[in-house]
């Protein structure tokens, strides 16, 4: 089953009025709600509440989800990928990395 996205989306790959190029294919479940949402501002903007970041601890829950072949991948998984999908080999955007602060602990 694929999992409900939340927020701004444009297209069924996860893009976003925030990011929405090639290359933005990925939602991520964010730990405070356990919804799925494709970036920190739609969460913002919609969910109502403080975004909380995934502890070190908890990598291994899915938490990511392609957009490309809505595979859930665990956190660990998305963070070791090389930034592609390691199920159908779509490409993640590089600069997410930028934001992972955001959405896991340091």
């Amino acid at each position: 089953m694929i999992p409900n996205i939340k927020g701004k989306l444009i297209d069924d790959q996860t893009r976003c009025v925030h990011y929405h190029s090639p290359v933005d294919v990925i939602a991520i479940k964010f730990k405070c709600c356990a919804e799925y949402y494709p970036c920190y501002y739609c969460h913002e903007e919609e969910a109502g509440h403080e975004a909380r970041v995934w502890n070190k601890n908890e990598w291994d829950t899915r938490a990511i989800l392609c957009g490309v072949c809505k595979t859930e991948l665990t956190i660990h998984e998305y963070l070791v990928s090389g930034d592609r999908c390691p199920i159908c080999n779509a490409s993640f955007n590089p600069n997410c990395n930028k934001h992972y602060h955001l959405y896991f602990e340091g």
